[in-house]
């Protein structure tokens, strides 16, 4: 089980290469990862064993955060919808993810972004595609097709940023960070 002291920190390199794309059918070793990613979040999602363990909470995992330059990342983002009998808008990990099509309407979190990987606060607006559609193989070799909006939309650009070496605050206004296209939709 991963613990907060085996997630890779901001200043560390691996966090700024690109991730070596991954090779399917999956190794045994390349499933354990994909297995003790998904296990980590949804771990930290659960209030009793989070405290227990101290993890701090998380909706997604990346490979290099983790110490493997790998193009992996699993996702784990919770239904807020009491309609809704689904448990996860999105539980998956995402193997070789590409985004193919991206929206020029863009979205930001109203309370910034964090990052496990990132233990200080950053404060700031980043901007991402308000749409997009993303394609990866699953662990099982399958390929599938995203369309994600809003949130989900963030969340996976965040974890695909991690593996091709960028952190979320590399999109931040340097010299404003609150300063944002006026277009730019807001969400919390």
């Amino acid at each position: 089980m991963y613990l907060m002291k085996d997630i890779v920190k901001d200043g560390d390199p691996i966090l700024r290469k690109v991730g070596e794309k991954v090779t399917l059918p999956l190794s045994d070793d390349d499933k354990k990862l994909a297995e003790k990613m998904m296990e980590y979040l949804i771990n930290s999602q659960d209030e009793e064993i989070a405290e227990k363990y101290q993890l701090r909470a998380g909706v997604g995992l990346a490979a290099p955060q983790v110490g493997q330059s790998k193009m992996m990342t699993a996702v784990l983002i919770p239904n807020d919808d009491e309609e809704s009998d689904e448990e996860y808008i999105l539980k998956d990990v995402l193997i070789n993810p590409v985004i193919t099509r991206s929206s020029v309407q863009k979205v930001a979190l109203s309370e910034g972004e964090g990052c496990l990987s990132v233990p200080k606060d950053i404060p700031g607006y980043v901007p991402r595609s308000n749409k997009v559609t993303i394609e990866y193989d699953n662990v099982d070799g399958e390929h599938k097709t995203l369309k994600l909006k809003g949130y989900p939309a963030i969340v996976c650009q965040h974890e695909i940023d991690h593996l091709n070496g960028h952190l979320y605050y590399d999109k931040i206004n340097k010299e404003n960070p609150f300063d944002i296209d006026p277009d730019t939709l807001l969400i919390s």
